[in-house]
Parts: C-alpha cells; structure tokens; sequence
C-alpha cells in the first residue's frame, strides 16, 4: 500500500529530438516528426554518421606501403 503522504508518480519527460530539438513523439520517438527521423536516416545513408572501429587495413601502419 503506498503511504497518503507520498507523492503521485510521474514519468519523465521524454527527451527532445535530435535533429531539431522539439519535443518528441510517441509515434516517431526519439524524433518529433517523420521528417525528422528521415533526415536521421539520410545522414547514416551518406556517412555523416560514422563509428569508429580502430581497426586498421593493410597498409595504414606502413608508409612505405
């Protein structure tokens, strides 16, 4: 049973959305907007977004190569 004093329970505010910042929408989170989560989706297409590996291919470590 909770205490009468206790205060009522609150879920957090859902973070803004990354590209623009407006507050986001259930239905395209963690977008606020569909247009939002396309242009997500566009710059991990093109390769702005990138995670580094720290794995090197043949040749990065020799300059003679």
């Amino acid at each position: 049973m909770a205490e009468p004093d206790e205060p009522p329970r609150t879920t957090p505010p859902a973070p803004p959305c990354p590209i623009c910042g407006k507050p986001a929408e259930p239905a395209f989170r963690p977008f606020c907007s569909g247009r939002c989560a396309d242009v997500d989706l566009q710059r991990w297409l093109s390769g702005r977004y990138a995670i580094p590996t720290g794995e090197q291919g043949p040749g990065d470590d020799d300059p003679e190569a």
